[in-house]
């Protein structure tokens, strides 16, 4: 019943032990055994049906894909992938960005992942046409005005003249490349690597994988979700 994606293997036993859930009609006890293909089962007089398997992925998403399910002419992030699961992606990378990008089936989690009351950490690598300076990446870690308001405090370390990491905790459309283009400077490349503790790491471009049980557990208790 846990696999229907309601709620946590504990809160279904919570559930079983106020007589909240009927199986056939009956209510239900725990450890009791049913088979989903014959067995009807209820809660608060609702249908309850098994979810399709969820499954999580990650790619390392190439320039010039566009982040999106719908059919374009252009190559979509669906295209390049080949898995037997209907996946989505959750949130988006601009056509030009490269980097981690999450695939999955999971509804719940891409609402914790993309609402920004959450406020997930999200880590880029930046590259820019001309040298960054030191009171650049200042002025931009402080905030800076763009699309009518002021961009969030934010984390900047300088990797090289031209590189910067940046984490953010907002997704305004276009951002970092806003926020450079603020100091008068402009993003060369510009690459996703990492969303809270998922990371990309030595992942090729358009290569893509299961993320593993344990970024999972450590993404889940970061969320606070799942894990009841």
């Amino acid at each position: 019943m846990s696999e229907s994606g309601i709620c946590s293997r504990r809160k279904w036993e919570e559930l079983i032990e106020k007589g909240l859930v009927k199986i056939n009609g009956e209510i239900a006890k725990i450890g009791q055994s049913i088979d989903p293909e014959k067995d009807v089962v209820e809660m608060n007089e609702q249908e309850i049906k098994k979810q399709e398997k969820l499954v999580y992925y990650m790619i390392n998403k190439p320039r010039g894909i566009v982040t999106t399910c719908a059919q374009y002419e252009e190559k979509n992030i669906i295209d390049i992938i080949d898995i037997p699961e209907r996946v989505f992606p959750i949130g988006r990378l601009d056509k030009e960005t490269t980097g981690l990008i999450l695939l999955t089936n999971d509804g719940r989690l891409a609402n914790y992942l993309m609402h920004p009351r959450y406020e997930h950490e999200k880590e880029y690598v930046v590259e820019t046409f001309w040298p960054i300076t030191d009171d650049d990446l200042k002025i931009m870690a402080g905030g800076v005005f763009i699309l009518g308001r002021m961009t969030r405090k934010t984390n900047i370390q300088r990797i090289s003249s031209w590189k910067f990491s940046i984490i953010l905790k907002e997704g305004r459309n276009r951002q970092i490349r806003r926020m450079v283009e603020s100091v008068g400077n402009k993003v060369k490349k510009l690459k996703r690597i990492r969303i809270e503790n998922i990371e990309l790491g030595d992942l090729e471009i358009g290569e893509y994988r299961h993320l593993t049980s344990q970024e999972l557990k450590i993404l889940w208790e970061k969320l606070g979700i799942f894990l009841e």
